[in-house]
């Protein structure tokens, strides 16, 4: 991510919106162009303005206890592969949290535009080894985050991901557990994935990235161009809010027993109510891998109540040769979570499988040839529009707007742009 000032100071009265990056029960995302003039210089930064108007009949106080929660999840992150907060406001309308813009848009707009809207395995490979990097930090600080999806993985400027929306994640005790293959060792899950130990296999093995070829520049600039006006129709999955299913005790570790997610991810250990852990990201990381290869879900059903009957019953299906890839993918979407991979030593389980192989886990970030590299100024391309001459519209005139008859007509910041918070959602109260 470009760097950006540590604290920003923020005021809604000042900043004005270029456009709407997202919508939904929790809140707005705004796109931001704000500046900040010294005696010398004035310095422009591009930001993702994410706005939660606590009067709106629609924003409950579970809703604004999950977004001051990801706040506080926000400013704890410092990572490469996750988001880092850059200033806050609040007022007795309005809580409001500011962090890098990403332009490259989410993996299912980027997977939308590919040969038969699929990934190739070295492309899956790239992403995937970063947002495991991602879920091991966050599991290492205990923090399950339960919401991983297309939609919420984000593409930097650098061409690296960024995972997002951390209002579903929850902090859970991490379990102690025993490595098999070092002699019985304990490892301790709240280590860094670099200080742990590799086996010989791994490390012998390790290549760099270079192999990986970006799109082209004009085509970065077609891509991007596409999603300003594309509407995807992506399967409507609903998000299913946090609510307390049982009330269970476990010896080993802390689950948590909330129903949360989105549907076509749940995992079976959450439809059942069984309490869950940390296993329920690698099982989230099956899904999407297997998203990334075919194009869809594994378990989709006509309704939810099929598409939670597959989950507990149904196999994935591959198609043409087994591979290392579909091993994997098969490995992580293991019914029982006590034997999925991942469940005993975290990450650097899931990083030993032969389908990481030659990937040299310290050197991701020096990959300088991403599979695609958003345009350089597309995180400007409102600003030239006559229609933002003005400087962009005022949010909290924006808002107001909404609560009255005439917010039956379009807003202006609104475009037929694909929008990843258009789920059908599920309200629930108990976190």
């Amino acid at each position: 991510m470009e760097p950006a000032p540590p604290s920003l100071e923020l005021d809604l009265d000042n900043l004005k919106a270029l456009k709407i990056l997202g919508k939904g029960a929790m809140g707005t995302v705004f796109l931001i162009h704000n500046s900040t003039a010294t005696s010398t210089t004035t310095t422009a930064t591009t930001l993702a303005l994410k706005v939660v108007d606590k009067t709106s009949v629609h924003a409950k106080l579970d809703a604004v206890r999950r977004a001051r929660w990801e706040i506080q999840v926000l400013s704890s992150l410092s990572h490469p592969f996750l988001p880092s907060i850059l200033g806050t406001y609040e007022s007795p309308q309005f809580l409001a949290w500011a962090l890098p813009y990403c332009p490259g848009g989410d993996l299912n707009v980027l997977r939308y535009h590919q040969n038969d809207r699929v990934f190739s395995p070295c492309v899956i490979r790239f992403y995937i080894a970063e947002i495991l990097c991602a879920l091991d930090h966050l599991h290492s600080m205990g923090i399950a985050y339960r919401d991983l999806k297309p939609e919420n993985v984000l593409i930097q400027h650098s061409g690296h991901v960024t995972l997002t929306d951390f209002d579903l994640s929850r902090k859970l005790n991490p379990k102690t557990v025993t490595n098999n293959n070092s002699n019985n060792k304990t490892v301790d899950p709240n280590l860094p994935s670099h200080d742990r130990n590799l086996p010989e296999s791994s490390r012998k093995h390790r290549r760099n990235f270079s192999r990986w070829i970006p799109l082209s520049s004009e085509t970065s600039h077609q891509i991007q161009h596409k999603m300003n006006g594309l509407n995807l129709k992506k399967a409507k999955s609903a998000r299913v809010s946090p609510v307390s299913r049982r009330k269970t005790s476990f010896s080993n570790g802390e689950r948590s027993n909330s129903f949360v997610g989105t549907e076509e991810y749940v995992s079976p250990e959450v439809v059942r109510g069984d309490g869950h852990e940390f296993a329920v990201d690698w099982w989230a990381l099956g899904i999407l891998m297997y998203e990334m290869m075919y194009g869809t879900t594994p378990f989709k059903g006509k309704n939810r109540k099929e598409t939670f009957k597959n989950v507990l019953t149904k196999s994935p299906e591959f198609v043409g040769k087994r591979s290392e890839l579909t091993d994997l993918i098969e490995k992580l979407l293991a019914k029982n979570p006590t034997k999925r991979l991942g469940y005993s030593r975290g990450a650097v389980e899931i990083k030993e499988h032969g389908f990481f192989r030659g990937v040299n886990w310290e050197m991701l970030l020096e990959v300088m040839r991403p599979p695609f590299i958003p345009a350089r100024d597309d995180g400007n391309v409102e600003l030239s529009s006559e229609k933002y001459s003005n400087g962009g519209v005022d949010i909290k005139e924006y808002f107001q707007r909404l609560k009255t008859p005439q917010s039956l007509h379009p807003s202006p910041l609104m475009s037929p742009s694909p929008n990843r918070f258009n789920k059908k959602n599920v309200s629930l109260t108990e976190f």
